[in-house]
């Protein structure tokens, strides 16, 4: 079944409504324990919520019988309504419920790498809300309870969905997304920071700060403060005309290659550079992104490295336009080589690692050609025949050959804080990465 409670509630089985019958006492109770999912929801607890702190004599003995009516509802979906102690529990299994899917979409994006991965989570998570929580069955001091923390969530994600667009320069889309957000009472001042930022990099520099001036009254005349240090901040910049708020900021330690920032090469390899377009990109001195986001980063970095010719790339970055399902499919099956790969160079007995390498580089080997370059000299390629996956076959080509050379021996590991990148250091000389950020702050010999 598919539950769906951010909005007006309904539930379907197999796209079609169901539970006809059950009225709306049941259905707030059955929203109640589907809220709570897979947890014990105590009977105190579910006739507090019913009647609100005025429960007739009867309660308990009522809700005994609206577990009854709704066991009897939901056993041909064979969805479990299970008694513990003195409470009840739905059991969820494979039933999907939009408050659960939402939560874990909002921490999965938490968690992502990429602004524009966390984007596209962030984006079907608000998707999910179709309205106020249980619109039409819980009035608004009910709601307000049940759901403080789903906003909550609701409002953090909007703001760092704001925050990842500003980023990625699509300051149009934040308009247009946080239009109807900021005439909440009292008004989230990150998410006015991200509308006025957005405004001023629109052209509409009179807005943005109409906007302050409607936030500063608002927040003066309900809660009696000022705005904030990073609101007036802004504020300051855009009266000033800052040239720096009219653009997003570059990455750092980045290279942009055909309008894809990629990082710099560190690492005197292919293979490790392909490892190092994640490891490391966490640290609050660089990016924090996985550089490797869009099968067109993964073209685009092939041919950055000389895995394929730019005309190659051309055709790559085309095909993957006119069949987007399979491009994708492509990346993640990088993704998985990429930590494969990263495994075996830093834990060389890990196996199951190794094995997955060696299966992508016989794949690769398989569709070797050997060619001359254009330096006169002869050299093995993969096969353009193998389409779109030529970029990730060719980063199992290269991985090959380290693993198969004494080089490997060299390799190192950047011990700097939450970096990890992989060079080669035949002097064995060098303990850090080549980045200014790593080994800055060593203690003294």
């Amino acid at each position: 079944m598919e539950f769906q409670l951010l909005g007006t509630f309904e539930a379907r089985h197999e796209g079609r409504p169901a539970l006809p019958g059950v009225r709306r006492q049941e259905r707030l109770l059955l929203a109640f324990l589907l809220l709570d999912a897979d947890r014990t929801v105590p009977v105190d607890r579910l006739v507090e919520l019913l009647w609100q702190g005025r429960p007739p004599g009867a309660a308990r003995g009522t809700v005994h019988t609206y577990i009854g009516r709704l066991r009897a509802a939901l056993g041909p979906y064979a969805l479990r309504l299970t008694t513990h102690d003195d409470g009840y529990r739905v059991e969820r299994g494979e039933h999907r419920v939009d408050t659960a899917e939402f939560t874990a979409l909002v921490r999965r994006a938490a968690q992502a790498g990429d602004p524009a991965h966390r984007v596209e989570l962030y984006d079907e998570a608000l998707a999910l809300w179709r309205g106020p929580l249980l619109e039409g069955l819980a009035d608004e001091p009910l709601r307000a309870r049940l759901g403080g923390v789903l906003a909550e969530q609701r409002l953090t994600a909007l703001e760092r969905r704001a925050e990842d667009l500003l980023a990625m320069g699509r300051h149009h889309r934040v308009v247009a997304d946080l239009l109807p957000e900021i005439r909440g009472r009292p008004p989230r001042e990150r998410l006015v920071v991200a509308q006025m930022t957005a405004l001023h990099r629109s052209g509409r520099p009179a807005e943005a700060l109409d906007l302050y001036r409607d936030t500063r009254t608002a927040l003066v005349d309900e809660l009696g403060l000022e705005p904030g240090a990073d609101l007036r901040e802004l504020h300051r910049r855009i009266l000033a005309g800052d040239p720096r708020l009219d653009r997003p900021p570059g990455p750092v330690y980045a290279v942009r290659v055909r309008d894809v920032w990629l990082p710099w090469n560190t690492s005197g390899h292919p293979a490790l550079e392909f490892c190092n377009t994640y490891a490391g990109w966490g640290s609050p001195s660089l990016p924090g992104a996985d550089w490797l986001a869009r099968y067109a980063s993964l073209a685009v970095w092939a041919g950055h490295l000389g895995l394929a010719d730019d005309r190659t790339v051309d055709r790559l970055l085309a095909e993957a336009d006119r069949n987007p399902g399979p491009a994708d499919a492509v990346l993640a099956e990088a993704r998985a080589l990429r930590a494969a790969l990263y495994a075996c160079c830093t834990d060389r007995e890990d196996a199951h690692a190794f094995k997955t390498v060696a299966a992508a580089a016989e794949e690769a080997a398989a569709n070797a050609e050997f060619s001359r370059g254009p330096d006169g000299l002869g050299r093995w390629t993969v096969s353009p025949a193998t389409g779109l996956r030529l970029p990730l076959l060719a980063a199992a080509h290269s991985a090959a050959g380290l693993l198969a050379s004494p080089r490997v021996h060299t390799l190192r590991v950047c011990p700097g804080k939450d970096c990890g990148w992989l060079f080669l250091d035949e002097s064995g000389r060098r303990r850090w990465c080549s980045l200014g950020t790593c080994g800055a702050q060593r203690p003294a010999p």
